[in-house]
Formats: C-alpha cells, structure tokens, sequence
C-alpha cells in the first residue's frame, strides 16, 4: 500500500483536490483514435487504437472500460482521456469496447468471448502498427477490471467451458482499476453497487456446467503467473478498498504475485482519469506493471 508520506510533492499539493464524481467521470474525452476496428459483427465489437510518434515497436495498454457492465454509464469514450495520456508516455493503446449485458449477445458468454475476440485481433495488428507484444499489460476500471483480471486467468479456462482456447496472447500484467474481480464472494457487493446479479455476469448452471464461477471468476482462476496491480481510491465506495486488499491475498495465497495501490483522497473515478490529482500513481502502476510484463517462455495455452 501506498502512503500519503510517501507521494510526489506535486501529488501532495493536490490531495485536498475535491474527488470526482459520476458526473465528472460521464463528462471525460480525449483524442480520436488513430483507427477503430471491428472485431465482431455487433455494433459494440471494436477496439481503438492509438499509435504513438517514433519507430517503435510500442509497448501496448489494453484498455477495457467500466461502468457496471451496462451502457447506462459511459465506457469507451470516457478511457480516451486515458488512452491519449499513455500515448504521450509511449504505449500504444488498444481500447477495447464489448457488448455489456443488455445488449443482444453481452453477458455470459457474449462479453468473455468479446475479450477472447479482441485480444485476437490485436495479434493481428502486430506488424502494421509496430506493436511489441511481448510487452501488454490490460488495465480495466470496475466492470472492466474484472474482465481483464479475468483475461489474465484465462489460460486455466476448463477445456468443457464454452470460453476455453486453446490458442490465446498471453498477458502478463494487469492493473485493475476499482476491480469488482471475485465475483462469488463480492456478489453482494456487485449487487448494491452496480446492481447486477450473478446470472447477468456468469450464466445459469447446466448440464456440464454446474459452478458458474468455474469459467468467469477470475479469483478461481489462479494461480496464473500474472503480476496484478490492484489500484483503488481511498474513498472508492463502488469497489472500496477492502476489496483490493482481499483479492490480493487470496493471489498470494494461490501462489500468484499482487500489490495494492491506494491513492489518497480519491474516488472510483479518480482511478481512470489521466486529469485526476490521483493520475501520477495510477501511470507509475502501469509502468511497473509493463516492467513486468516481458513475456516468459510460451505456456501451451499461448502457443
């Protein structure tokens, strides 16, 4: 955990900053992207890519955004603000937009196999955009912290699930922003909070299937190998801090390696804004984790 003793001066001088609110996340832009692409037939099937000045190849962010898992509450437009401050630090910027559970097809299993498709397509961009994909770390912020700690234990997907790949990139960092993650002991939490309950976010059981958190519970996907950053705001009350702190001793205790960041002062929408008092301790996360990131050998699931 990180103290406020222990912050850059010029972060100190803004700490008595007054936080963000819902309106001021809704109220967040940033630059157009560079391309947008499709990835699916869906009118929520893309990604947005942004490419930054220089030769390359780029370190790449891929960027998975929040709102409760609907569109009641903004989501790929807000990350641009994001997405044009890591292009000016170098990343490249893969932001990726999904069907959310109430849009034809979102939910389960519609919203995993979008992650599964994205990431996909951004293989396939490698070489025209000089994209160093040895080097990714996913970032998501509430709901889209979940998918990419989610993303980061997919390689243990069961082979009966739906979701399973046998071929998958391999990320080996996140930064979960406000994460809502383990969804079996947080689904009272994701309730009160987002509203959501489980079978929106992980299915019905089935014949073949009868643990739904068995192939969406990115906590019952461990150990995985991935370095995970939990960063939450001090006065985040969607995804408090407790919850960062929880997820990450049960990594640990899994095996896996995780941290906690707390930023100071700050709420669920500081998290995600490059415009935030908060924004130089979510950016030097993202650069620890990219320093993480180098891929290891190829596990079977990413050859």
């Amino acid at each position: 955990m990180i103290l406020a003793a222990l912050l850059p001066a010029p972060l100190m001088a803004n700490a008595d900053a007054a936080p963000m609110k819902l309106d001021d996340y809704m109220a967040l832009s940033g630059p157009a992207p560079d391309a947008r692409i499709a990835y699916g037939a869906a009118p929520s099937q893309y990604a947005e890519l942004f490419v930054p000045q220089g030769a390359g190849p780029f370190p790449v962010a891929v960027l998975v955004h929040g709102g409760c898992w609907t569109e009641k509450f903004g989501g790929i437009t807000q990350l641009r603000n994001m997405a044009g401050a890591l292009r000016a630090r170098g990343f490249a910027v893969w932001n990726v937009e999904y069907r959310r559970v109430d849009e034809a097809g979102g939910g389960y299993p519609g919203m995993y196999e979008d992650m599964h498709a994205a990431l996909d397509l951004l293989r396939g961009q490698a070489g025209a955009h000089r994209l160093d994909l040895d080097r990714v770390v996913a970032v998501g912020h509430s709901a889209g912290g979940q998918l990419v700690q989610w993303i980061a234990g997919r390689a243990r997907l069961p082979k009966t699930s739906p979701l399973y790949r046998e071929r998958m990139l391999p990320v080996r960092a996140v930064v979960s922003l406000g994460g809502l993650a383990d969804l079996r002991r947080e689904r009272e939490l994701i309730k009160t909070s987002c509203g959501r309950d489980t079978p929106e976010l992980a299915g019905q059981p089935g014949p073949g299937r009868p643990d739904v958190y068995a192939d969406t519970n990115a906590a019952e996907l461990m150990p995985n190998g991935v370095h995970t950053i939990l960063v939450t705001g001090e006065l985040d009350t969607i995804s408090p801090p407790r919850v960062a702190h929880d997820y990450a001793a049960r990594a640990q205790a899994a095996g896996d390696s995780a941290e906690v960041v707390i930023l100071p002062g700050a709420s669920h929408y500081d998290e995600v804004a490059a415009t935030s008092f908060a924004w130089p301790l979510v950016a030097a996360a993202i650069d620890k984790a990219l320093a993480r990131a180098t891929t290891p050998a190829a596990s079977p699931a990413a050859r």
